[in-house]
Parts: structure tokens; C-alpha cells; sequence
């Protein structure tokens, strides 16, 4: 059985996510895991702040969410507090109030420019979650010097059978900078520029097919000398769960989506492919089984991370004086995904115009995917064997500019490498989905400057694993067991500077089924998170937390908000 087939019929197991476009928010209170605790709790860390006082500007307070109808704030610069700051971190604190409720999705934005993206849990009827997040903007700090209106979608449906009310305050944290020997590298992470994708009021746009893209044209300053694209894409209704779609031609023998398992999402530059952006397997607090995630939620589920692409080889034309369009589309998307991204444009200051070109790029239009089927049907209808898809793309894109310092070439090489291996076993008593996944990347970023020559690598990893098995009793009732590990693996090394970041959660449970459907029951509920990161600078945080019968009942030392 499929999953969406079984979460139709049994509304306590969807995530609403696909049927209507939602949000939700992280922010400033001290967050402290209590053992005992069924609130939601995760071992991320809290964004580091610089020594002394932050100068807080609030944006919203005590604002509930109870419909479809954006809420919109006005901002102001920090009083008193100017820049250049040292950091600038986004923070917000929300709750949601006891009954029964989805999970939604939040987006905060200001100037259309995205601050925040994720999702909510799901409440109970004894159980009113409150959770926080945070996020490090101190590359947008160029947004935040202007007066200016902002918008938060969070799209909540109540009534008599939805009760869960929203509610959420935000602020953004202002610390001035310090003049030490670390300030000329931070100031040189802060974009000149800020440009939102959509620029538009609504949140993110959605995309419905590989053919549909968010798209924005801008005229940039003549003097772009690096450029970076931050990018979300988010699986919403058909495509929520599309690490567990098959081909096309098996969808109806396996009850599944189709499409296959495999989604990547395209840049482009003028219609010219730019780059690649992977799309990470979010698994929302209503996705397969809530007491999956209940207290510790999936990787990233309230807080994404963008994924940033380096549009740096283009940045001589798109200094040129003419228009420009950057798009993003989602291959293989099934109806939909939300997308939205924003450009950060850093400009030669001793120059008021540069020069420049692309003189490489092998980056293909599409993707060529390679689907396996090795199905077996017995004359009793019984389906066993598994279906897979691959995809590896390498190549590379180069370009130069001609700068108040010399000409600057940049070079990126990027091998991207996908798999997903599904092994189904579907007879008149079980039905059972294993699915493997892993995405991969490893960019490499060469960088020349007259003699001198710079080098970083990142890679990425996003490994999935769900054993989904459902077991059907000679009465008509059922039970469903689902085990889920999910990780994100992120290096980086870069001259003089390495880290690394290891997030990881386990969880599985099992639900018992009446033959009408109704939910009756699970049992077997546990679940952990570890995360841990470590840098040449000396940060070293790591974080363990485990929980049992949806209960938190471990908190490893050195978790954020410990003493």
C-alpha cells in the first residue's frame, strides 16, 4: 500500500503540507531539552554569538495563525546601532495550542527576500508544542539597512475539527563589529547586494512540472565581481513524499507515485544552466507517522538549510548593464514544489564597472537518469523485486572578471551523484517498502588572482533509509512499522579554515489499524538525534538526544542551553 493511500484514509497520519501552502517560524528564547519532557526538542546548535550586548529589533510579537491571510510587519533599522555588524542572527519562538492540527509550513520574509523556512509540529490533545529557531543573516546585512515591510506565511486551517492555533514572535539580534584580525574575513562574507526570488508578496512560488520555473529579472550593479544563489525547494502534495515515488509504468502495480524517486532542482542564467541544487529529503511532523517525530523532529524539519550555488564564472556578464534572468526549476516535479531563492551579488569597490566572460561550461540542460525495474508478478498478483534510479552528473563552469586588482578567474567543478533503490514486497498479507537513498556532492572552487591561487571543496552528503512494512490481520485490521534514518553530512575545506557538520536522526514506531482504518494505537516509539561540529577555529559542539515512547529521556552533555 502506498503511502499516501493509507494517509488518505486515516487523516491523524497526513502532513497537509501538499493540500495547502503553509508555514512556520524558530526564534529567541533559551532552549534547554528537559528529560522527561514531551515537547519538541532538537540537538541543533544555537547560531554563536560575538561578546557584548545585541541591539534587538522585533518584528512581529504574539502573532496567531489561524488562517490562509499573510502577516505582514513593519521594519526599521536598529537605532543607535549602526553597521557594519560583526553578526546579525534571526531568532523567533513559536507555539502551538493543544487540540488537533497539521504540520505547516512557515516562511518569514523581508523586502521578499527570505529570512526563515520550515515547518511545524503537530500538537495532541495533551501536548501544545513550543519550539525556537534561529538562523546566522549576516550575510544579508544589506537588506537590513533600509526601512522596510515584511510578510510571514503561515497558512493554518482552524475550525471545529482543526483546532491548533499558531502563534509566533520574531526578532533579528544586531551585534556591532569589533576591529580584530577576523574583521576583513567577515566583512568579506557579507553581500553588497540582496535580490529575492519570487520579488514578489505570497511566499514561494510554486512549481507543478520540470517545465515550471520561478523566475526573476534583474539590472545588477556594473561591478559584480562574485555571485552566490541561496535555494529551497520544498515537496509539497503529490511530490511531498518523492524519495518514495517509482517510474510511471510500475506506479499502479506498486500503489505508489510515479515520477520516480528521483528530484533535483536546475539554475539557469539567461536560460543558460548555471547549476545544481539537490533537493534535501525533509520529512514533516505529520510524514509517514507523527510519533515518528515526536519530541525529536526529522533533520532540518523546523529550520531548512539553502542550499547556495556559485554564480560567481557569470559575474562579468552580468555586469554588463543588461537585464538578467536567474531562474529555478525542480526536474521530475509531480505536482509540487515550492521554491524560492535569493541572489547575493559582492561588487569591487575600487571599480565601478567590470569586465568579464564565461569561457567554460559543460553543465548539461537536464539530468539523464538511469531507471532499473526488476519486478516479479506471480499468477496470485504477488509483487516482489525492487526499482532504482541513478543519476551522476560532472562539470564544470568558468568565467573571469576584470577588476580594480587584476583579473580574477573562477573555476567550479561539481560532481553530483544520486541513487535510490526500493525493494517491495506486496502480497494479500503485507506490504513492504525499503527504500535506500543517498544524494552526493563534491564542488570544488578554484579560484586565481594574478599569483595567487585559491582553492575550497565542499561536500555534501544527504543519506536516507525508510523500511516501511505494513502487515494485514485476517480481520481487516493492520499494523504499520516504519524505521527511518535520515542524515545531512556537510565538509568544507578551504584555505586555512576546515569544518565539518554531522546531523543525524532515528526514528521508528508502530501504528495498529481497525479494519474501518480509525487509528487504535502504536507502540515501539524511539528515536534519537546526535549532531555534531567541529572547525580549525576551535568550535566544537556535539549533542545526543534519545527519547522513548515520545518521551525525551536522554541529553547527552554539551547540548545548547546546557550548563
Amino acid at each position: 500500500m502506498k503511502l499516501g493511500g493509507l494517509f488518505a484514509r486515516t487523516p491523524i497520519c497526513a502532513s497537509a503540507l501538499g493540500a495547502l501552502a503553509l508555514l512556520s517560524v524558530p526564534a529567541l528564547a533559551q532552549y534547554i531539552p528537559v528529560v522527561g519532557s514531551q515537547n519538541t526538542v532538537t540537538a541543533d546548535p544555537t547560531v554563536p554569538r560575538p561578546r557584548g550586548k545585541a541591539c534587538v529589533v522585533q518584528l512581529y510579537s504574539g502573532v496567531q495563525f489561524a488562517d490562509f491571510s499573510a502577516k505582514n510587519y513593519s521594519y526599521t533599522p536598529p537605532v543607535g546601532c549602526p553597521g557594519p555588524w560583526e553578526k546579525v542572527v534571526f531568532t523567533a519562538d513559536f507555539n502551538v495550542t493543544a487540540g488537533r492540527q497539521f504540520d505547516r509550513t512557515a516562511q518569514v520574509f523581508l523586502g521578499h527576500v527570505n529570512l526563515y523556512y520550515g515547518t511545524t509540529p503537530e500538537p495532541r490533545s495533551t501536548l501544545s508544542p513550543s519550539w525556537h529557531v534561529e538562523r546566522d543573516v549576516t550575510d544579508y546585512s544589506a537588506l537590513f539597512k533600509t526601512t522596510q515591510s515584511g510578510e510571514v506565511d503561515l497558512g493554518n486551517l482552524v475550525n471545529s475539527t482543526y483546532t491548533g492555533v499558531i502563534s509566533g514572535t520574531a526578532t533579528l539580534e544586531f551585534y556591532q563589529g569589533h576591529h580584530d584580525a577576523d574583521q576583513a574575513r567577515r566583512d568579506a562574507s557579507v553581500a553588497d547586494a540582496v535580490y529575492p526570488l519570487p520579488n514578489a508578496a505570497g511566499g514561494a512560488r510554486g512549481l507543478f512540472q520540470t517545465t515550471d520555473q520561478l523566475a526573476e529579472t534583474f539590472t545588477l550593479p556594473a561591478n559584480v565581481e562574485r555571485a552566490y544563489l541561496d535555494v529551497i525547494t520544498q515537496s509539497q502534495s503529490n511530490d511531498e513524499f518523492w524519495y518514495s515515488c517509482v517510474p510511471n509504468d510500475v506506479a499502479s502495480e506498486l500503489q505508489s507515485c510515479g515520477a520516480t524517486g528521483f528530484r533535483e532542482a536546475e539554475i539557469s542564467v539567461d536560460g543558460q544552466p548555471a547549476g545544481v541544487a539537490p533537493v534535501y529529503p525533509w520529512i514533516y511532523t505529520g510524514g509517514i507517522d507523527p510519533y515518528l517525530w515526536e519530541p525529536i523532529p526529522g533533520v532540518q524539519t523546523l529550520n531548512f538549510v539553502p542550499y547556495r550555488i556559485d554564480l560567481t564564472p557569470f559575474a562579468g556578464s552580468l555586469s554588463n548593464g543588461m537585464p538578467h534572468t536567474i531562474a529555478v526549476s525542480v526536474f521530475n516535479a509531480d505536482s509540487y514544489f515550492l521554491a524560492t531563492a535569493t541572489l547575493l551579488v559582492f561588487q569591487d569597490h575600487n571599480s565601478s564597472q567590470v569586465t568579464g566572460a564565461v569561457t567554460a561550461n559543460t553543465i548539461g540542460a537536464a539530468p539523464t537518469p538511469s531507471v532499473v525495474e526488476n519486478l516479479q508478478t506471480d499468477t496470485a498478483g504477488d509483487v516482489t523485486g525492487s526499482v532504482s534510479v541513478t543519476s551522476a552528473r560532472a562539470f564544470h563552469v568558468a568565467g573571469y572578471v576584470r577588476t580594480s586588482h587584476g583579473r580574477v578567474d573562477t573555476d567550479v567543478h561539481q560532481q553530483v551523484n544520486f541513487s535510490n533503490v526500493q525493494n517491495f514486497t506486496i502480497n494479500a498479507t503485507h506490504y513492504d517498502q525499503d527504500i535506500a537513498q543517498n544524494t552526493s556532492v563534491e564542488s570544488r572552487t578554484i579560484t586565481r588572482n594574478g599569483p595567487q591561487f585559491f582553492s575550497t571543496l565542499q561536500t555534501f552528503q544527504y543519506p536516507l533509509t525508510l523500511n516501511i512494512s505494513e502487515v494485514f490481520a485476517s480481520d481487516g485490521s493492520l499494523s504499520l512499522q516504519t524505521t527511518a534514518r535520515q542524515q545531512f553530512k556537510y565538509d568544507v575545506l578551504e584555505p586555512f579554515f576546515v569544518s565539518t557538520v554531522e546531523n543525524e536522526v532515528s526514528s521508528t514506531d508502530t501504528l495498529q489499524f481497525d479494519s474501518s482504518f480509525n487509528l487504535t494505537g502504536h507502540s515501539g516509539q524511539r528515536s534519537s538525534q546526535r549532531y555534531k561540529y567541529l572547525d580549525s577555529r576551535g568550535a566544537d559542539y556535539s549533542c545526543e538526544l534519545a527519547a522513548q515512547n515520545n518521551i525525551l529521556t536522554a541529553v547527552s552533555d554539551g547540548c545548547a542551553g546546557q550548563k
